[in-house]
């Protein structure tokens, strides 16, 4: 549905192009194992735009032959690539460099259709569930409902471009916005709509963050393997007079999206 986001300059790690290699050879600490000296100069060139994102990394039996290092070794410095997020592995097909995870921040609540057209993305939504069912007594307690109460249940599959992004599933309460199965819930930002045609503006959410693993049915709909990473996030939204708009959850690829939040030091 929505994301807390933060306005951060991304970070690119194109820094270290400004860093002589001569001086970044001279600062690694004594004894730095050949795989990790690897790791750090094919991360350079990714920085630098030398390995650009979505470029093929050449193959293992290439990359051993110019580094003049074992299999066993180059696989090593892989890891540590891909522990980081920076690569892409696409069965048959060889390793890629990683597009750029975009940033979610956690303090500023942001519809996603909004947040994602503004930094350029065309997005869109694939309606997999819609229907009234009865609020079990979880649901009815966070919705501020009474269990049994008819609520709208909602599950979308959420796209940039045309590639599977995060997957949505939530609850709205049915008698706060009747004729809502009228409208094209694929073409349309659920938020923008009941703000349009209800009145219910979204004005703050409750959020929890949490790292999971995709289960086969989440993996197929997300397009990644079963067991990838995933970002869950578990919602409330609520409008300025403190009332629900939905409850449920967000699940977001791992490779797509990185939450970030700033801090401050307090005085206790």
């Amino acid at each position: 549905m929505a994301f807390m986001e933060k306005n951060f300059f991304p970070t690119t790690g194109a820094e270290s192009k400004d860093v002589p290699r001569r001086a970044r050879r001279h600062l690694r600490p004594p004894g730095t194992p050949r795989y990790a000296q690897i790791a750090e100069q094919l991360l350079a060139q990714i920085a630098s735009g030398a390995l650009p994102p979505e470029g093929r990394l050449p193959s293992e039996r290439e990359l051993s032959a110019r580094f003049k290092v074992s299999r066993m070794t180059l696989r090593a410095a892989l890891r540590v690539l891909d522990n980081q997020g920076m690569l892409s592995r696409r069965p048959g097909d060889g390793t890629y460099v990683a597009r750029p995870k975009i940033e979610l921040g956690a303090d500023r609540l942001v519809p996603f259709t909004s947040g994602m057209r503004r930094r350029g993305h065309r997005t869109g939504a694939r309606l997999l569930m819609f229907e009234q069912r009865r609020a079990g007594t979880l649901q009815a307690e966070k919705l501020g409902i009474a269990a049994g109460e008819p609520i709208f249940w909602i599950e979308r599959l959420r796209t940039l471009g045309r590639a599977p992004a995060v997957l949505e599933r939530f609850g709205m309460p049915a008698g706060r916005f009747p004729g809502l199965e009228e409208f094209d819930l694929e073409r349309e930002s659920v938020y923008e709509l009941i703000e349009r045609e209800y009145g219910a503006a979204p004005h703050h959410s409750w959020q929890s963050l949490e790292a999971v693993a995709a289960g086969e049915a989440e993996a197929g709909l997300l397009g990644v393997p079963a067991g990838a990473a995933l970002m869950l996030g578990t919602h409330i939204t609520y409008d300025a007079h403190e009332q629900p708009i939905d409850y449920g959850t967000d699940l977001y690829r791992g490779d797509r999206f990185v939450f970030v939040t700033e801090l401050a030091k307090r005085d206790f």
